[in-house]
């Protein structure tokens, strides 16, 4: 690369997604700490939440905040877009955690990488991670969920893939939907899938309650729910293995109803989760003119 592509380069506006505190400001990092004091803009959920957050940092440059919230993300993206064509950078913050992440500011990264800015990222705390981490459940494989439809066709449909997933399920839920959330959830998966709810991560009366569904309804409905809640639930248990006549009964009804061997072998092997040849014996057993080498 030329000296006067570098200076190109150096001209363009960069654009930094900066992680906050989800409760208490002692996790707030030096390296955030350093953006968002070297910063242009800082683009914020709630600018006077942000402004108590610099303050806490000793922080100057409060006139610096530009509001960037779900209700105004498609025009203030257009605008930070405009200053990072200026050679500007811009932080952006939330609240709390980090931006992107059931939080404002998915829209903005995908125009800014469109548009070919340079986006980068000040990790730090995370809901999702602090409430899986102590959730007492497996951490190798999970799926993080965000907040539920509230109702309707997609709430359903949501709550059935939740309760069919196989790896660790994290959700976020408010204090005052929390106990219909549980519920609805026992519903779905049954009341003796496990769960911890993680009440109110980092602050002051931070509580981590683990058992069942059934339970976490009867906790739930003793305590008044307060504070932000993450939910963090059991994958689903794996299947029984299918016997030999779940393979004939399966098979048969694919036949009647007009597919080929090959077609019944296939499904019914993805969907038994069988080898595909212990599938193609069986299906040999059914037809009195097997074809062999049809695989």
């Amino acid at each position: 690369m030329s000296a006067d592509e570098e200076t190109a380069g150096d001209e363009r506006g960069r654009l930094t997604l900066v992680a906050t505190p989800i409760g208490n400001l002692g996790d707030l990092s030096l390296r955030a700490v350093s953006v968002l004091r070297d910063a242009d803009v800082v683009a914020c959920e709630d600018t006077r939440h942000t402004r108590k957050l610099l303050t806490h940092a000793e922080i100057a440059g409060g006139g610096r905040l530009m509001a960037l919230h779900e209700h105004n993300e498609q025009a203030a993206s257009q605008q930070v877009l405009a200053l990072l064509a200026e050679g500007r950078h811009v932080a952006v913050v939330t609240d709390a955690g980090t931006p992107g992440i059931s939080d404002p500011g998915e829209r903005l990264v995908r125009a800014a990488v469109a548009a070919g800015f340079t986006v980068e990222t000040v990790p730090g705390p995370s809901a999702v991670i602090a409430a899986l981490v102590v959730s007492g459940l497996a951490t190798d494989r999970f799926c993080f969920e965000g907040f539920l439809p509230r109702k309707g066709h997609d709430r359903t449909m949501r709550l059935t893939a939740v309760a069919a997933a196989a790896s660790t399920v994290v959700l976020f839920e408010s204090p005052h939907r929390v106990r219909a959330t549980v519920a609805d959830l026992a519903d779905a998966c049954g009341p003796s899938r496990p769960v911890a709810l993680c009440r109110e991560l980092t602050k002051l009366h931070e509580e981590i309650w683990r058992g069942s569904l059934a339970d976490a309804a009867d906790h739930l409905a003793a305590t008044e729910p307060r504070g932000e809640y993450v939910l963090v639930l059991q994958g689903a248990p794996p299947p029984p293995p299918a016997t030999a006549g779940d393979v004939v009964d399966a098979l048969t009804a694919r036949l009647r109803a007009g597919e080929t061997k090959k077609q019944a072998v296939a499904a019914v092997a993805a969907e038994l989760r069988l080898p595909k040849r212990d599938v193609y014996n069986a299906a040999l057993a059914l037809t009195t003119d097997p074809t062999p080498g049809e695989l």
